[in-house]
């Protein structure tokens, strides 16, 4: 799982007035009072996904991570290190930048990319890294004192493909960090009723981007303009614990909710203050032209309209493969 990040760099040895060193990217400046370096960077635009609107990338621990970085004068020493969300030291030693490739930190944790450059460091805002404590630590049906139940490969013994690669962690003072420019991890995390912490899901970021592509195609609909959503979004469930979806009425055994990968949402698509059987209609249309556009991000789309619901609700996910039902 990848992110990537834009910084221009370049060496100025005498004043000039402010100016970026690499028109039309984020980059190196000069401070025109102290000619000292200024470093503005922010994430590249595929960094957020095919909707520009991600806010979240998850990795493992230690595992290598792409981050695209523009160095229009690869003479200059560039380092980069991690900042966990919330506190102001950096994680681990300092690393020099050596090519795309950089190094996820090895504690689980949410993390910005801080760029060095001598003494100047910059933290770069806009997008956060989760690195993901491994499926392995977890131990029978508890995670940390958080009870999750068990995944059908703990079950009967099957390979590691029905299981989850890693959970994130989640205090609380982390559930409103952004996952994407309309959802918090706290939207995602399992309705279980538990008031245990930390929390832990399964988290596939792509089912932010695919439900933020879906949200673009209603409010272009609706003649907006793109990033503007004046349309009622209400997230009935996200992630579920293997426990909880047991629980849960007419759920799948082996619903994707339990793999991070899936979401529940009603939405009033006509924007006309309700929710009915039409507003279902119209996200299952934005649902199949995302996937026609994008089929990186194809999966399942599950309508229900049925009366035992209180109001009409479409499940998205990114299994990877097309599959259509009602309810």
């Amino acid at each position: 799982m990848s992110a990537w990040f834009v910084a221009a760099w370049a060496v100025i040895g005498w004043y000039h007035p402010p100016r970026a060193v690499v028109a039309g990217a984020s980059a190196l400046v000069v401070d025109s009072a102290f000619g000292a370096l200024a470093m503005e960077a922010s994430p590249a635009p595929e960094a957020l996904g095919k909707s520009g609107e991600l806010r979240l990338a998850t990795a493992m621990p230690g595992e290598h991570v792409d981050y695209p970085i523009v160095l229009p004068n690869d003479t200059l020493s560039l380092r980069y290190a991690w900042q966990r969300v919330g506190d102001s030291r950096l994680e681990d030693s300092a690393r020099r930048y050596a090519g795309d490739t950089l190094v996820a930190p090895q504690q689980p944790g949410f993390y910005r990319l801080a760029l060095l450059h001598g003494a100047d460091e910059h933290v770069v805002d806009g997008l956060t890294l989760a690195v993901m404590v491994p499926f392995d630590e977890k131990h029978g049906a508890m995670m940390d004192g958080y009870k999750m139940g068990l995944y059908r490969a703990e079950r009967h013994r099957a390979d590691s493909s029905d299981r989850p690669e890693g959970f994130v962690k989640v205090t609380p003072d982390e559930i409103d960090l952004p996952v994407s420019s309309h959802l918090t991890l706290g939207d995602f995390l399992s309705r279980d009723g538990q008031d245990t912490w930390p929390r832990y899901a399964a988290i596939d970021p792509r089912v932010f981007d695919k439900l933020e592509l879906v949200l673009e195609r209603i409010s272009r609909s609706l003649g907006r303009v793109s990033g503007d959503v004046p349309v009622e979004l209400d997230l009935h469930s996200g992630f579920r614990t293997p426990a909880y979806n047991r629980h849960v009425p007419r759920a799948a055994r082996d619903s994707r909710h339990q793999f991070g990968d899936a979401l529940d949402v009603a939405i009033d698509a006509d924007g006309n203050g309700r929710i009915d059987r039409r507003d279902a209609k119209l996200v299952a249309a934005a649902v199949d032209s995302v996937e026609a556009e994008y089929p990186d991000l194809v999966g399942g789309m599950g309508v229900y309209t049925s009366h035992r619901y209180s109001h009409p609700y479409v499940h998205i996910d990114v299994r990877g493969r097309r599959v259509r039902w009602h309810g």
